[in-house]
């Protein structure tokens, strides 16, 4: 940005919108949707939570859907005016650092998933998902939170671009860190499926529940999305502050806010609470032989032995 620019603070002759990092005004009702989806899934979170008692997972999901609002009140905000720094730092910080919160609850569910299908399947005991990718996105939650502040008191373009450049390094990091856990997750199906003969009843039961499919398909779904999103991120830090991607509010709305939107509904509505029970705060030694077989109104049960 020119430094003819440093004292606007307001839309107006001197201080033209395309003059902006994103050259754009917000749109109000593509934001204020997502605002409201990301506010939605959040209190559906919190009292799904609380009476499943899925504590983990809905810590993960309860940060995300918060960081995410909270960032959409920020481009609501520049809705009204698009020079706000303040909204500005809010949206950016936010936007970037809600879907990694979002990845952790995601990385929740191969260790529950190789608990219930068979911890003899998995490359790495059960135990170790949680903590080898909840480490790797607190890395990731770390350096994009460092450069968002970075970023956002810079004074000088150098600055400002050492703050991306490590918000990129954060995203990337992520990538990785999905990229690696998808690999383990396909495995362990890979295993799953090939070693299906040797499966107990109440296994069989649990991969036929349409309750435990929705409940994989979800987990699937909200991979892909938060994958896609931050595969668009990368070139758009990449290409520095004002580049022509980032000044594309469409791709912006449909490769960044849709796809996390995407995720938070598929991992709110199909719930495991109401889909894959065993995941609850009391099963929380659950193993394979803890799975019952549906009943008769297709409600997947968890037996603690």
């Amino acid at each position: 940005m020119s430094d003819a620019y440093d004292a606007c603070t307001s839309v107006s002759d001197a201080c033209l919108v395309e003059a902006t990092v994103y050259g754009y005004t917000p749109s109000l009702p593509a934001n204020a949707l997502f605002l409201a989806l990301s506010a939605l899934c959040a209190l559906v979170q919190l009292f799904l939570g609380i009476r499943h008692r899925t504590w983990s997972y809905m810590t993960g999901l309860l940060l995300g859907c918060i960081t995410q609002s909270i960032g959409y009140v920020g481009r609501v905000m520049m809705h009204s005016n698009p020079w706000d720094e303040n909204a500005f730092t809010i949206q950016i910080t936010c936007l970037i650092l809600g879907p990694a919160f979002i990845s952790a609850s995601v990385y929740l569910t191969l260790k529950h998933f190789a608990l219930a299908l068979g911890r003899e399947k998995s490359l790495l005991r059960p135990e170790w998902y949680t903590w080898v990718f909840i480490t790797a996105d607190i890395v990731s939650i770390v350096l994009q939170a460092v450069g968002g502040a970075l970023a956002s008191s810079a004074e000088t373009e150098v600055e400002s671009d050492r703050g991306g450049n490590i918000m990129l390094a954060g995203i990337a990091w992520q990538v990785v860190s999905l990229a690696a856990f998808g690999v383990l997750g396909l495995l362990y199906a890979f295993r799953v499926w090939s070693r299906r003969a040797g499966m107990t009843a109440g296994q069989e039961g649990l991969v036929r529940s349409k309750r435990f499919r929705a409940f994989v398909g979800a987990v699937m779904l909200a991979y892909t999305t938060i994958m896609v999103r931050c595969i668009y991120r990368i070139p758009e830090l990449a290409g520095g502050w004002s580049n022509e991607l980032m000044r594309k509010e469409l791709e912006f709305a449909v490769l960044d806010s849709a796809m996390v939107a995407i995720a938070c509904l598929a991992l709110t509505l199909a719930h495991p609470g109401l889909c894959f029970p065993v995941m609850g705060g009391r099963a929380k030694h659950h193993d394979e032989k803890d799975v019952e077989l549906e009943d008769e109104t297709g409600q997947v049960k968890a037996s603690m032995v």
